[in-house]
């Protein structure tokens, strides 16, 4: 008779015989940023905070000091800076910019890495650039958004990123972007692909701590269809051949299938982010008392290692990290 359950007997060998590890080294913390002096919870997101500038910085070494290797920037963009064409995106005095210089010259070891996307810069919401025709309706306009994108990676590692992650579903941005960096010397800066970005219902309250929803038409024509995963191979494919150096799929916990099979096609590092809408549904259901948070947590986490990321986006990045060191 075969008794699997052997191997399962003690802790000791339980942890010898573990296949996938969580480590704090895993994790990137996504921070929420405003020109504000005055640190603002969010609302829709309990126990997450738009921070000021001085605040940023602070938070970012606690969490770097807990093993936390990267922090991934979100601006809330004042609306007297929004254009159609999301000029300010592209600022070198603008808000993403000095966070970026200021946490290089706090934090000199920690990763930096920035959205690369219009929709916070953007009037309209999206993550590209706006034509309406005649009758109103809307096109977005991708080779031109691509431009913007360039200048705006550009920006960023003027600034002192170490990475630029293009989120907008834009095709071609990925060479576009790798050349426009390396034409500036910036052969260093790589490139975090949201490769498998989906359509999703998940990102509501990360749409609201940004005030960054489009106001008018839906994210359809250029993130992926939540049914499709060969679509999302295929975005791997050009992503890898258009030089990105890591690469991502969004959201994480209801695409473990795909998290997998990207893993499978690419030799590059695959990430996935734990959107806020994953956040919100673990921290409400902790907090009715209906799941151990930290349990819940980590096992969430852990699954998403499991299906193949190397590198998790995620909120519960500090919590984690501390629940692991005490472990």
């Amino acid at each position: 008779m075969h008794r699997p359950r052997r191997n399962r007997q003690s802790p000791a060998i339980r942890s010898m015989v573990r296949e996938t590890t969580l480590d704090p080294a895993n994790f990137i913390l996504p921070m929420f940023l405003h020109e504000d002096a005055v640190d603002t919870p969010i609302d829709s997101m309990p126990g997450v905070t738009r921070w000021s500038l001085d605040s940023l910085v602070r938070e970012a070494g606690e969490a770097h000091a807990l093993g936390i290797p990267a922090v991934v920037l979100f601006p809330k963009i004042e609306e007297t800076l929004k254009s159609p064409q999301a000029a300010e995106a592209c600022h070198g005095g603008g808000l993403v910019p000095r966070a970026i210089r200021a946490l290089k010259a706090a934090h000199p070891t920690l990763c930096v890495i920035t959205d690369v996307a219009l929709d916070p810069y953007n009037s309209d919401g999206h993550d590209g650039i706006v034509r309406r025709d005649a009758r109103g309706g809307l096109t977005i306009l991708n080779d031109e958004t691509v431009d913007v994108l360039c200048q705006q990676a550009i920006c960023h590692a003027r600034a002192g990123a170490d990475i630029v992650a293009p989120s907008d579903m834009m095709d071609g941005r990925v060479a576009a972007i790798r050349d426009a960096l390396d034409a500036e010397d910036f052969t260093g800066v790589l490139i975090m692909s949201y490769t498998a970005k989906y359509a999703s219902a998940f990102y509501g309250p990360f749409r609201g701590a940004l005030d960054s929803a489009p106001k008018e038409g839906d994210k359809k024509t250029y993130q992926m269809d939540p049914a499709n995963t060969r679509e999302a191979v295929r975005e791997t494919l050009l992503d890898e051949s258009e030089g990105a150096d890591m690469l991502m799929v969004k959201p994480a916990g209801p695409y473990l299938d795909v998290i997998a099979r990207v893993r499978a096609t690419t030799t590059l590092p695959v990430a996935a982010y734990q959107v806020s809408g994953e956040y919100l549904m673990l921290k409400s259901a902790a907090a009715g008392g209906w799941l151990d948070e930290r349990a819940i947590v980590l096992e969430s986490l852990m699954a998403i290692k499991r299906a193949g990321a190397s590198m998790i986006l995620t909120y519960f990045a500090r919590q984690a990290a501390c629940w692991l060191r005490d472990d």
